[in-house]
């Protein structure tokens, strides 16, 4: 599908157009668990490409309440937004053709963007990769799965730790033409059971990186705050204080997170 013209150049910001805009499905996106419909957005002259997934698409989940996944992607944008990076694109909740839902900006993938994950055949991995670990690759051989041991997707793992992403795939990762990376698909986060399974564990009980620390510290004070009362409207207060809880593990730990062995470490399929 071919988006139009990206959001010229004036006052109304992504957010706006988002909430206010005229939203009109152009088709859907088929690949997705839940349903998930391309469409564009207008407001005030602006116009721009998004996702807009329903709640009455949602399949349900045993571990998560049924009807909560659109409320728990905005969440993690909030979260994304509020550590100063802005891993997710801008993200709402409001109204649409098939009643409430989510519905975040479209990102358009560089097709010219270095890989970040990769199979190779050999034990360890070549400088500027991490080790994810081992995977089949048919009759009976192994490869190593790695992913670059890139900043960005460093970023990216310790908002996964924060939100307990429980499917951070290869296929969520969305590098752009100006060096930027987006994750996207983040409805299966925030629950309060230990369930992080990603790709991304190259740097598992590794140091946090003093730009992780800052991070998290502004972070944690936000959850006190406005940004604490603005998800209390999207995930409960349970959940809400599992998220300064692992919040306060990463500070006091200083480490990226290592897999439990309780839940599988890898999502299925990984891309």
């Amino acid at each position: 599908m071919s988006a139009p013209e990206r959001i010229p150049p004036r006052s109304v910001t992504p957010a706006e157009l988002l909430v206010h805009g005229e939203l009109k499905v152009r088709g859907r996106i088929r690949d997705a668990s839940n349903a998930a419909l391309f469409c564009t957005v207008a407001h005030d002259g602006a116009e721009a490409s998004c996702v807009y997934k329903p709640v009455a698409g949602e399949r349900p989940l045993w571990d998560f309440p049924d009807g909560t996944l659109a409320q728990r992607e905005v969440a993690a944008y909030e979260v994304a937004a509020a550590t100063g990076w802005d891993l997710v694109p801008p993200t709402v909740l409001r109204d649409g053709p098939y009643g409430e839902g989510m519905c975040q900006l479209w990102i358009d993938i560089d097709p010219e963007s270095a890989d970040l994950l990769a199979l190779v055949d050999a034990e360890e991995p070549e400088p500027g990769w991490k080790a994810i670990g081992f995977a089949e690759v048919g009759e009976g051989r192994t490869a190593l799965l790695v992913h670059a041991d890139d900043e960005r997707l460093r970023r990216l793992a310790v908002l996964d730790a924060v939100i307990n992403n429980a499917d951070r795939k290869g296929g969520h990762l969305l590098p752009t033409a100006d060096g930027r990376l987006y994750g996207i698909d983040h409805g299966v986060t925030f629950n309060v059971d230990n369930k992080l399974r990603t790709l991304l564990w190259g740097w598992a009980g590794e140091s946090l990186t003093g730009e992780a620390v800052e991070a998290l510290t502004k972070l944690r004070e936000a959850l006190d705050g406005a940004l604490g009362a603005r998800l209390t409207e999207l995930i409960t207060a349970v959940e809400l204080d599992a998220t300064r809880a692992r919040v306060d593990a990463l500070l006091t730990t200083g480490k990226h997170p290592e897999p439990s062995g309780e839940w599988p470490a890898i999502p299925w399929p990984p891309v």
